[in-house]
């Protein structure tokens, strides 16, 4: 998960201030114990000294006599006395001197907290192994409250912060098991007990709180992606009717332009070119059906699909491909602009959607060959290369059609985002010696 600078600072500053206090509190070596003792007489008990420790005599115990207490006044059907007042003996005890690498291991003990969100469970064990280690000698008890927050901090943030669920439930039963094994919780006073009980409850809420925060960005995130993924298919439905749409209209258009001219000089002639222009607006409407059927095939797939669905009724053609080049090129031909086809190389079967890019290539070249270059003649030429298909339409330079509109310049604009689906390019531009040129290269893995 990526932080901002704030949550980085936040994360290091708790590391630093946590990795001092567990030096600084190794480094207070002495204590006081205090012990209460009674007797019957009110006379403070003069315990004998404990054994020595490492070499160390202890301070003799200190007596302290609490001040009498007056007895109570007797009342009726109420009985007097009760425990005789106590008194209390105090011992300082001094550990021997820190040495070095207790002082290292200590750093340790917080210093990867810093790291707490980006490697929870790392960071969890690595504070654990070192607080182990760290009680393996003979830690001061200010250092031991400091490693217990050390411990709670790192076990919330495996909890909450960790994508591995099961991986971070087990450690932290395991790290139970190591508080229960080692001594690692320190002696607490009756007035942190309550601050023990609130502050597992408050981390809680916050963890609760904070997995609520990432299931809404999730979900945000994967709304965001369900969009981009609709204006994708949007783009790609868009270029689809775009290469559907204006060839063939172009092809009609062209072709019932020719015939009304020579309607009546040349019925035969028109009535061919309204047979062109039949030819093209059936093909226009196979490959329409085929998008159609496109957007409403997902409903078949659904579990509402019945037998009256309409997407189960749509004919759907083939995809077009380099096998019916040929027939685009007679298309072509019927408006009148001489076509040549030339294939070099050996074919193979290419992925699907290579042989439809490269016939989405040929077919808008030659579209704006009719429409921006009336006269000149154009060659087609495939080439299968090792590794790579090439696809180029020359023309030999014309004028625009009276009926033909400024390009716009969708249309190549589209068929290099197709091609760059497949990490193919495209080069379109004049020639220097007249003329225009669409040069197509796709690489192509052996099927």
């Amino acid at each position: 998960m990526r932080l901002s600078r704030g949550a980085w600072a936040v994360d290091a500053s708790i590391a630093l201030l946590l990795a001092v206090g567990t030096v600084v509190g190794d480094l207070n070596r002495s204590y006081v114990e205090v012990r209460p003792e009674f007797d019957t007489t009110g006379v403070p008990v003069r315990l004998p000294l404990p054994a020595p420790v490492d070499g160390v005599a202890p301070v003799p115990p200190l007596p302290v006599t609490p001040p009498p207490v007056p007895p109570l006044p007797e009342l009726p059907g109420i009985p007097t006395g009760g425990d005789p007042p106590h008194a209390v003996s105090a011992f300082q005890h001094t550990l021997p001197p820190v040495e070095p690498w207790e002082l290292m291991v200590a750093v340790l003990t917080a210093l990867p907290l810093a790291l707490r969100r980006r490697c929870p469970l790392a960071v969890y064990w690595a504070v654990m192994g070192a607080t182990v280690l760290l009680h393996q000698g003979r830690a001061a008890a200010d250092a031991t409250t400091v490693t217990f927050a050390s411990g709670l901090i790192a076990a919330y943030s495996a909890a909450v912060y960790s994508p591995h669920r099961k991986a971070a439930v087990a450690s932290l039963l395991a790290g139970v098991g190591l508080y229960a094994v080692f001594p690692l919780v320190p002696d607490v006073n009756q007035g942190l007990v309550p601050l023990l009980v609130l502050l597992p409850v408050a981390l809680a809420a916050h963890g609760v709180h904070t997995w609520r925060q990432r299931m809404r960005v999730l979900r945000e995130e994967q709304q965001a992606a369900l969009r981009r993924a609709v204006e994708r298919e949007r783009s790609r439905i868009a270029r689809e009717l775009h290469d559907v749409v204006t060839h063939n209209v172009s092809m009609m258009t062209i072709q019932a332009g020719a015939a009304r001219k020579v309607l009546d000089t040349a019925p035969d002639l028109a009535r061919e070119a309204m047979l062109a222009v039949e030819s093209a607006g059936r093909s226009a409407m196979s490959e329409l059906r085929h998008v159609m059927g496109l957007l409403t095939m997902a409903a078949a797939d659904g579990p509402a699909a019945t037998a009256d669905d309409p997407a189960t009724d749509v004919d759907l053609a083939p995809q077009p491909g380099l096998d019916r080049l040929e027939e685009l090129a007679d298309r072509v031909r019927g408006t009148g602009v001489p076509v040549e086809v030339a294939v070099r190389g050996t074919p193979t079967v290419l992925p699907a959607g290579v042989d439809l890019t490269a016939y989405r290539v040929a077919q808008e070249a030659l579209t704006n060959a009719v429409k921006h270059a009336a006269g000149a003649s154009v060659s087609v030429t495939v080439e299968y290369a090792p590794g790579e298909l090439r696809v180029e339409v020359t023309d030999t330079g014309g004028q625009p059609r009276p009926s033909a509109a400024p390009g716009s310049g969708r249309g190549l604009l589209g068929l290099r985002e197709r091609l760059a689906i497949y990490g193919g390019t495209l080069q379109a531009g004049g020639r220097p010696r007249g003329g225009y040129r669409v040069r197509a290269v796709i690489p192509v893995e052996e099927l």
